[in-house]
């Protein structure tokens, strides 16, 4: 075996040494081959990109007839309209839950009329009226539309801090949220030293404008101690962190003034001499601008004032809806411009009395079905601007004001609606999916709730939502 072995070595060795010279002779062959298919056009047949000839030649005179386009094999199943029956079926017990005090019950499909109407008359809404001044600010503002909070030059030595109604202007610039969102005082400021330092200026007299809104702050709607309390923080076109203190207290007493002092601040840290007299000054509109930092747009805006419940939020909407539809940032004309732009969209109006723009007015009355038409609206393809209304509501069990909801219940993650809680009223609005795949609006609205009995009636509504989330309606 041994003397086998050595024989084929030699001949392994001279194969090897031919290997190299039988591949180069085929690569010149197939150069040579494909050299010539791309002269004579063949390359173009070989990858599809030519005209080949037919396979059969065409009689002279023969015209094909036109290849008809084939049905399709299979068609969508209809998908019938869920039935007053199922779906009071599925909410059974639920619906006859004596924490649910004078409940308002409505129930329908993306389109057309509702399936379920139980009760009658109009509601207490709360926070669920947040819905109607989000699809107003997004059908008359757009999606897309920012406030500005500008600093104009009075004079070489004058500065103006002009408010543009940005709800979520900061006082210090956060590392958080969308990278595109630099609205801050800080931010301000240091724009603002950079232009003057540009100019050589390096000493100012400070003053702040919050024309953009009219008087007054304070709902005259809201019961006297809400501002006393900290439950809101009066509404102006120029405020940081919404009005909040800064060491977290509570609210501060002026929030323009106080959002000035702090611009001041921040300049002066970044090298500028601020006169400590702050004043409060209308800038004339032949202002040089000096610096500006815009806010969100408007849907991401609608989306945080929804998830959150953020009440100042939503005024500072409504104030803006007046401004665009009836020419004055106020409360009176936020509720006309919102009443206005539902109008147009269909939304039926006509028991409704609104006197804010985030349901904090215990006068505020809705109707449970008007909240299902807003929430129709906004889902339907003919009005995609309105789509943050929906994408903005919270998820069950997962965030904003339903993050601590749904816990051990089967419409967790499967509901999205807007709460609503005032002292004796319970509400919950939004959308889900049935077990068929049905998507279903929905609105329940419990007023003359016992104070004891709050969180039995959230909860309530709660198995309400979810019986419609795992319903084969």
């Amino acid at each position: 075996m041994a003397r086998a072995e050595r024989r084929t070595r030699p001949r392994r060795r001279r194969m090897r040494r031919a290997l190299p010279w039988v591949a180069g002779v085929l690569v010149l062959a197939l150069a040579g081959g494909a050299a010539a298919a791309y002269q004579t056009g063949r390359l173009d047949d070989w990858f599809g990109d030519g005209s080949p000839a037919p396979l059969v030649a065409p009689v002279p005179g023969f015209t094909a007839p036109p290849v008809p386009t084939p049905r399709a094999v299979a068609r969508t199943a209809p998908s019938p309209r869920p039935t007053e029956r199922a779906v009071r079926r599925a909410l059974g017990p639920a619906l006859d839950d004596p924490h649910l005090a004078d409940l308002r019950a409505v129930v329908a499909p993306l389109t057309g009329r509702p399936v379920l109407d139980d009760g009658h008359g109009v509601s207490t809404p709360a926070s669920t009226l947040k819905l109607l001044t989000a699809a107003a600010a997004l059908e008359v503002l757009g999606p897309d539309r920012t406030f500005a909070t500008r600093v104009v030059a009075d004079g070489r030595h004058g500065i103006v801090l002009v408010g543009g109604g940005d709800p979520f202007l900061e006082s210090k610039q956060s590392t958080e949220g969308p990278a595109r969102h630099d609205a801050s005082l800080q931010t301000l400021a240091a724009r603002t030293a950079k232009k003057l330092g540009s100019r050589g200026v390096t000493k100012v007299h400070l003053a702040f404008d919050t024309s953009l809104f009219s008087d007054p702050r304070v709902n005259p709607h809201w019961p006297k101690s809400y501002v006393p309390d900290d439950v809101v923080t009066p509404i102006t076109a120029l405020w940081a962190d919404e009005g909040l203190d800064p060491d977290g207290s509570g609210r501060v007493f002026d929030p323009p003034a106080t959002a000035a002092a702090l611009f001041a601040t921040y300049l002066r840290k970044n090298g500028v001499e601020v006169e400590p007299t702050v004043v409060e000054k209308k800038a004339r509109a032949n202002m040089p601008e000096l610096a500006r930092v815009t806010s969100l747009p408007v849907a991401d805006i609608v989306e945080r004032v929804l998830r959150y419940s953020d009440n100042e939020g939503a005024e500072v909407l409504a104030h803006h809806v007046g401004l665009e539809v009836e020419g004055e940032g106020s409360y009176a004309a936020g509720v006309r411009g919102v009443t206005t732009t539902l109008h147009g969209l269909g939304v039926d109006l006509r028991h409704a009395t609104i006197q804010d723009g985030s349901g904090l007015s215990r006068h505020d009355r809705l109707d449970a079905e008007t909240l299902v038409q807003v929430l129709q609206v906004s889902s339907s393809h003919d009005h995609p601007e309105l789509r943050s209304v929906v994408t903005g509501l919270p998820v069950a069990a997962y965030d904003g004001s339903l993050g601590y909801r749904f816990d051990s219940s089967p419409g967790r993650g499967l509901v999205r609606a807007k709460t609503g809680t005032l002292t004796g009223t319970s509400a919950l609005a939004g959308v889900t999916t049935d077990a068929r795949g049905q998507a279903l609006v929905f609105a329940f609205v419990s007023n003359h709730v016992k104070y004891a009995e709050t969180l039995d009636t959230r909860a309530a509504l709660d198995r309400l939502a979810s019986a419609l989330a795992t319903c084969r309606c």
